[in-house]
């Protein structure tokens, strides 16, 4: 398969071979179109980028992931629909789930045949905005302590529910050992995507999808989005680690 220029020199990098030229094509011949792949071209689970610091006991926000490669990721929500045909989907496009414990602590093996990372989104997914520290602390704390009971990895990302958070919510993720609070750029809802700037994925994309009925229609409108782009998807904790 050909891979565009910028993932051969990653490949090269990643090697330990030293940097070489890229080659430019002749004068007049087209440039390839962007090749897309379902892998990216690094060992899934490697950091590849850290996240912004914490300050002031505050976790960073994160909206999308300042990169150069040709990466997007894909995020899903909730729980609540368990779909079988998610087993399939999820060998596909590197989703990183952001659970709530009300929607896996009775069925906790669906999510673990996922294969995929498995973050913090609250026990019980309320709107955190303008609700009391300790109040925030126990939903996230809770939350990321149920899951590290049930996948037998910790969180170390957090996304608020319906996006709204405060200053609050940034320092109970924080005081809960989470390095980030994940926001998103595209949705996807009924089988279709929704941009907020543009008709097209761009490379850092963080995409948001949720557990329900048409989530065989979201899934696959997501992986035809990405290879109509030329882009790969990769895995959101690889680039927050």
């Amino acid at each position: 398969m050909v891979l565009p220029l910028v993932l051969v020199g990653f490949l090269l990098a990643g090697c330990g071979q030293g940097a070489q030229r890229a080659q430019s094509a002749p004068a007049g011949v087209p440039s390839p179109a962007p090749v897309q792949s379902d892998s990216p071209p690094y060992p899934v689970g490697s950091p590849q980028s850290t996240a912004p610091a914490v300050e002031n006991g505050m976790a960073p926000v994160v909206r999308r992931i300042p990169t150069d490669k040709p990466y997007v990721f894909l995020t899903i929500d909730d729980g609540e629909i368990k779909d079988p045909a998610a087993v399939e989907l999820a060998k596909r496009g590197w989703p990183t789930l952001f659970l709530n414990e009300k929607y896996f602590k009775d069925d906790a093996a669906y999510f673990t045949s996922l294969n995929a990372p498995v973050e913090d989104h609250t026990v019980d997914h309320p709107n955190l905005r303008g609700k009391p520290y300790e109040f925030q602390r126990e939903e996230i704390c809770d939350d990321a302590d149920a899951e590290q009971r049930a996948f037998g990895v910790r969180p170390t990302l957090f996304r608020p529910p319906f996006g709204n958070y405060d200053d609050n919510t940034r320092r109970a993720a924080a005081a809960c050992g989470l390095k980030a609070v994940v926001l998103w750029d595209e949705t996807i809802n009924n089988g279709a995507m929704q941009f907020q700037v543009g008709h097209h994925l761009r490379p850092g994309d963080i995409v948001l999808m949720h557990f329900r009925k048409t989530f065989t229609e979201d899934y696959q409108a997501f992986l035809d989005q990405v290879k109509a782009d030329g882009l790969t998807p990769a895995r959101l904790p690889d680039f927050l680690s």
